[in-house]
């Protein structure tokens, strides 16, 4: 239970204990998968109930203009570990099979040489580790996740330690196997400074939640005798899973008296799943709340997402920045300097320090974010934006290099991005374009096969 004892210190300006005594904040990262902006009660649904997580953010910081760096999974996941946008490590869709890889100028894992997050936090001092879902490399050679820097790790579409996944309901129950293991890891660290990663797997497709957690939404179930659950029962009950074991951990961190100089951070890697994509229809009943765009989108829907940010010793409770633009590349230079630690100026990652940000101190951005996204879905039209973006102050600029679409968003004026203002405000798309045009110019090239199972990447890229 927090209380107004335990926050004087942080509204008065000063440290809790650990921190007096020089200890850096513990950190625990929950990622979920194709969750979208709206899918929290704390961001608006009205029909999922996420009890924990809205207590999560009541006694933090409720982030709403946080975005990820790519629109699926292994793009943003690889930005979270290395601070850099993906595309620098040609990391442009998911790694799958060796031969899909190929064929779509990417390699087949993250390379293992590249700076990390987790490598920087145990070099200060931390014991590491990774429970959950990877989609960083799998399969034939691939590192396992402790050439990365965690010390621990069980972990699905990863090589290494993982469950027995043969079981109908394993994705169902999957969450409360991640938190068990990061419990384990926290009992077993408690006593110095540690960072988890607990990426689950829901709500991605494919969904199958079990009687008990259909049952919390019986009245989203298709009426007349249908055979199957409806896509929105379903869904719900998956989200809610994730909810209540993200309960559990948060308790178990009370319970361990830990949780006051603990940093706990919740996210998703992308946008909700897309309706269109066949056999994701479950997944594809999440919303992007007001946002345009959705998963596989550069268009706010496809690359905003919920971040939630409590840390009792330091953040003070009951706040929603709405102001701050903040990002996934940033995550690798903040959480380094509020370990204690320092950036390797060799790393030269694209994010910043926005440890003031966190801690309640609202600053505008010093640098643009930059994203590329260069596949289409055959017969997946409805969400589809151009190849680059580019997020400047309050301007959005989405193009293509050819210039055959070109459009621009004031998004505190327009977050749905409705109107284009491309056509009235010349001089600034051209500012835009040019920094996005130049920035892509400096992406390393790579082989790409327009038979690979999406549409070519059309256009030159000199």
């Amino acid at each position: 239970m927090l209380t107004r004892r335990r926050f004087l210190p942080a509204l008065a300006g000063g440290v809790a204990p650990a921190l007096a005594q020089g200890r850096p904040p513990n950190i625990i990262f929950i990622l979920a998968d194709d969750l979208g902006w709206g899918d929290l009660g704390c961001y608006g649904h009205q029909h999922i109930r996420t009890p924990n997580l809205d207590r999560l953010a009541r006694q933090g910081t409720q982030f709403t203009q946080f975005y990820v760096n790519g629109s699926v999974c292994s793009p943003t996941r690889s930005a979270f570990m290395t601070g850099h946008f993906p595309a620098r490590h040609r990391v442009h869709g998911h790694f799958a099979e060796h031969k899909l890889n190929e064929a779509r100028g990417m390699p087949d894992w993250l390379d293992p040489a590249v700076g990390t997050l987790p490598r920087l936090l145990q070099q200060a001092g931390y014991a590491t580790a990774h429970f959950g879902k990877w989609h960083l490399g799998s399969g034939e050679g691939a590192p396992e996740p402790s050439a990365y820097g965690f010390q621990e790790h069980r972990t699905v579409n990863a090589n290494g330690p993982s469950w027995d996944q043969r079981d109908r309901f394993f994705r169902a129950r999957s969450t409360e196997l991640i938190v068990d293991e990061a419990i384990r890891f926290v009992e077993r660290n408690r006593n110095r400074p540690f960072y988890v990663n607990a990426w689950t797997l829901l709500p991605h497709a494919t969904l199958d939640p079990t009687e008990e957690q259909l049952k919390l939404y019986e009245r989203y179930a298709p009426a007349g005798g249908v055979p199957h659950k409806g896509a929105t029962q379903i869904f719900y009950a998956s989200v809610g899973a994730i909810d209540q074991a993200v309960g559990r951990l948060l308790a178990r961190l009370d319970e361990l008296g830990v949780a006051e100089n603990t940093l706990v951070l919740f996210s998703s890697d992308n946008g909700p799943e897309d309706m269109e994509i066949r056999n994701a229809s479950h997944s594809g009943a999440g919303t992007a709340g007001p946002f345009r765009g959705r998963k596989r989108s550069l268009y706010e829907g496809g690359v905003r997402v919920p971040l939630l940010a409590r840390w009792p010793a330091r953040i003070r409770p009951g706040r929603v920045d709405d102001a701050s633009v903040w990002t996934g590349v940033d995550f690798l230079p903040t959480l380094a300097k509020l370990a204690g630690g320092s950036v390797p100026a060799e790393w030269k990652p694209d994010g910043e320090d926005v440890s003031g940000i966190l801690l309640g101190q609202p600053r505008p951005r010093t640098k643009p974010v930059l994203w590329e996204w260069r596949f289409r879905i055959a017969g997946h039209t409805l969400h589809r934006s151009p190849i680059l973006a580019i997020r400047d102050g309050d301007w959005k600029l989405l193009l293509n290099p050819d210039r055959s679409r070109v459009e621009l968003y004031d998004i505190p004026r327009d977050p749905s991005e409705l109107h284009n203002l491309a056509p009235d405000r010349p001089q600034i798309v051209e500012r835009l374009a040019k920094t996005a045009l130049a920035w892509q110019k400096t992406l390393p090239e790579g082989p790409f096969d327009p038979g690979a199972g999406s549409s070519a990447y059309p256009w030159p890229r000199r």
